[in-house]
């Protein structure tokens, strides 16, 4: 099974160490999935406007930036979910947008899967649904962590593998989904940013 060159790093990187087969990567990616592209300063996600509901993605190439009202919250680089903490949050309640803005900081390449698809395919393969399970809390917890470190640079992020916790989770679904209701002023903010600081302590 020849694994095409541009998702060849995802798959030896992600997906291989997990004992996935490379025909059921490619089964993965080779449906109702395809590659798109942001050039630098064009937007993945706008607050409040772009639902979640319609499509989950993974960076293959370049980097991206995640902020709330102005705020920088933290980075996605590649091999990373774009909007795990969405997709999440989706499994839960439908009809939400997103609550944060996306912005691509360099020429950027995805993988993007229609989510309803997607979530059909896993139902039919239950290894590849507990793969995704693990892959999206733990990316859940990665972007927590990032967030309590801003600072947090690409060769640092490769290095955590934290296996994910419910409060570290719930933290980043908050963040990611909820912090725009409970206050609109910069000390909501500071006062959110405390409190998952907290809870990774936990």
């Amino acid at each position: 099974i020849k694994i095409e060159k541009e998702l060849s790093s995802l798959y030896k990187r992600t997906f291989e160490p997990l004992h996935v087969p490379p025909e059921l990567f490619q089964r993965l990616t080779g449906q109702f999935c395809n590659i798109q592209t942001l050039k630098t300063g064009q937007a993945y996600a706008a607050e409040d406007k772009t639902s979640v509901d319609d499509r989950l993605s993974i960076l293959l190439k370049g980097k991206m930036k995640v902020s709330y009202r102005g705020h920088f919250l933290h980075n996605i680089y590649p091999c990373a979910f774009i909007d795990s903490p969405e997709f999440r949050s989706t499994q839960m309640n439908r009809g939400e947008k997103f609550q944060v803005t996306i912005i691509a900081d360099d020429n950027c390449k995805f993988l993007c899967w229609s989510r309803e698809r997607l979530t059909y395919f896993l139902e039919s393969e239950p290894f590849l649904y507990e793969i995704f399970k693990y892959l999206i809390g733990k990316d859940i917890t990665n972007k927590l962590y990032s967030l309590n470190d801003p600072t947090l640079n690409d060769k640092a992020s490769k290095k955590i593998d934290r296996q994910p916790s419910l409060c570290s989770q719930l933290s980043v679904m908050q963040m990611r989904n909820s912090m725009a209701s409970t206050s609109d002023s910069e000390d909501g903010l500071q006062m959110f940013l405390r409190g998952t600081s907290s809870a990774s302590s936990l």
